[in-house]
């Protein structure tokens, strides 16, 4: 059976030793408003030349203003596809896609599709969702999620794996008579169930090739890490944290919503600990004024120094 640990997004963040980092649009910070593609495409290409190993994507359909953000804005296959076609080897990630809301058949020919155009190097973070007006916009009850998004990725991994797939759910049916291309490059691609999705652990250890979760106090991110690898083993385990760079460099941490403001010398040793504590893999949304003094600052502060 393929696997998703073939994939060369997969590889690119988890088939070697110690911590691998990646970066999180918007790159420039808009997410209330259509970020500038152009400036987020330049932001993208110099993370990718500094070192960065992954970009990730939010999917939002819709814009709440009082959740307080619309993500990046952009669908996310058109816009990987985008972000493909101007990068090289940076794996390209969804933080997540939100399967309650996307049918299947949709969600793995678009997957399959920016796979195929970036040569591999998709890895998708699929979600239940967390913004309650959605769900009646989509016509989802949102009691039932936990139930829709099992079938939604049973069915996902179905349409790469299979030919001609056999299989009934509440998004529809497969009656064997049609098929779903193109196929992934490495025959499926890796699915990371994001937060809970309204499973169990056993479940998401069981059926995900990773879990990405929130940002986590240090000792709750042990706690974390510890159960994870009781129930799956070496299967990696993501967090996303927000960070913005303070003025001074020794400046102790300040809490931001799901990060810190610190300085670059705390920062450093964070991420040293974060290694230390055998985490896989952190996505980084930087706050502030200036981007790309943020990634370049990231880079040779905190990548070079590992």
């Amino acid at each position: 059976m393929p696997s998703g640990r073939e994939n060369a997004g997969y590889r690119r963040l988890f088939d070697r030793e110690g911590l691998t980092v990646g970066a999180v649009f918007p790159l420039t910070g808009t997410n209330r408003s259509t970020p500038d593609p152009v400036a987020e495409v330049e932001l993208a290409k110099r993370a990718e030349a500094v070192g960065f190993d992954a970009l990730w994507t939010r999917d939002v359909p819709t814009f709440w203003p009082r959740f307080g953000d619309a993500g990046q804005t952009y669908d996310v296959w058109p816009w990987l596809s985008h972000v493909a076609a101007h990068t090289d080897d940076v794996a390209l990630g969804t933080a997540s896609v939100v399967l309650t809301l996307r049918h299947p058949i949709h969600v793995a020919k678009s997957a399959a599709t920016v796979d195929r155009l970036s040569d591999g190097r998709l890895v998708l973070g699929v979600a239940s969702g967390d913004r309650d007006p959605e769900y009646p916009a989509f016509g989802v009850d949102r009691d039932d999620r936990g139930a829709i998004f099992r079938e939604r990725f049973d069915a996902v991994e179905a349409c790469w794996r299979e030919e001609f797939p056999e299989l009934e759910g509440e998004w529809g049916v497969l009656a064997g008579d049609l098929d779903v291309v193109p196929k992934p490059t490495a025959g499926t691609i890796p699915l990371l169930p994001t937060g809970n999705s309204r499973q169990s652990r056993e479940w998401i250890a069981d059926r995900g090739d990773g879990w990405l979760f929130y940002h986590l106090p240090e000792r709750t991110l042990e706690s974390y890490l510890a159960d994870w690898r009781e129930l799956a083993g070496e299967k990696p385990f993501v967090i996303a944290v927000r960070l913005a760079f303070a003025d001074d460099p020794a400046a102790e941490p300040e809490p931001l919503h799901l990060g810190y403001r610190a300085g670059v010398e705390w920062v450093r040793g964070y991420f040293r600990r974060l290694e230390e504590y055998g985490l896989d893999h952190v996505i980084v949304g930087f706050e502030g004024d200036d981007p790309e003094r943020a990634l370049t600052t990231f880079a040779d502060e905190i990548l070079d120094e590992r």
